[in-house]
């Protein structure tokens, strides 16, 4: 992200995509830390992340990511402000307010204020439409398997959320629009590691893991957990081993903390 220029598209493409998971669950993984301290203390916090990157389109994803701060500019800014009760035109000042207001929330730089203009621009379509509440409950119900149109829809929805991550995760806009311009150039000579396939792998595996439960709060309820105590207990066993691999003996930051 600090020299874009320096790699080509394929190598870009796939930093996007490591990046785009990482915040998911760098952000995911301390509110679930949070919630579940706050239970063994008697507390019930609300769900915060509710399988985003399963969202068929931008109102839907904004309803899935991070539900505590969407709700509250709901509540606090956007019917304050008239929410839609004004016809359009005030619905969609309101809109481009409160996605602003949320990039100023997270700090200073333009990029954040970019970021956000850039979501509001995502959804007006969809508010101009009549389609930003289209997408109510979870992507293919009791199906274990969402149709074509469903799919590209994901599809369509997580690559406009990986642009927008790059204004987010940029040191400038003008890095960002570098970064875009050259990843998708095309250029050619991609190579691909083994740690890179690696990552992939286990990407896919905990993203089928959150498929079979994205009908719950939690991907891991007791619902869509193996019947068999042995089954239970290998899965158990899998995710403490991955946190074995995968835990830094360094104290890291989450990337959250910083807003």
């Amino acid at each position: 992200f600090e020299q874009p220029n320096t790699y080509n598209s394929g190598t870009l493409y796939i930093a996007a995509i490591f990046f785009t998971f990482q915040i998911y669950c760098d952000f995911s993984g301390y509110s679930d830390i949070a919630i579940g301290t706050a239970r063994l203390l008697g507390f019930r916090l609300m769900t915060n992340f509710s399988y985003p990157y399963f969202s068929r389109d931008m109102a839907e994803f904004w309803r899935r990511w991070h539900i505590s701060l969407s709700t509250w500019f709901r509540d606090y800014l956007y019917i304050p402000l008239g929410g839609s009760r004004g016809g359009k035109t005030q619905a969609i000042r309101n809109t481009f307010i409160i996605f602003i207001v949320s990039g100023f929330w997270h700090g200073a730089n333009w990029t954040f204020r970019f970021w956000g203009l850039l979501n509001a621009l995502y959804f007006l379509p969809l508010l101009l439409s009549g389609q930003n509440r289209r997408f109510q409950s979870i992507v293919a119900g009791t199906s274990w398997r969402p149709t074509l149109n469903d799919f590209l829809r994901i599809l369509i929805t997580f690559h406009l959320a990986l642009i927008a991550w790059i204004f987010f995760r940029a040191s400038s806009i003008s890095d960002a629009w570098s970064y875009i311009i050259s990843m998708c150039a095309f250029q050619s000579g991609t190579s691909y590691r083994s740690t890179q396939m690696f990552v992939f792998i286990h990407i896919g595996f905990l993203l089928l893991m959150e498929w079979r439960g994205r009908r719950y709060s939690f991907a891991l309820t007791a619902s869509v957990l193996p019947r068999s105590r042995i089954g239970r207990y290998t899965l158990y066993n899998l995710i403490i081993t991955y946190i074995l691999l995968y835990m830094e003996t360094d104290e890291v930051p989450f990337l959250y903390f910083q807003f």
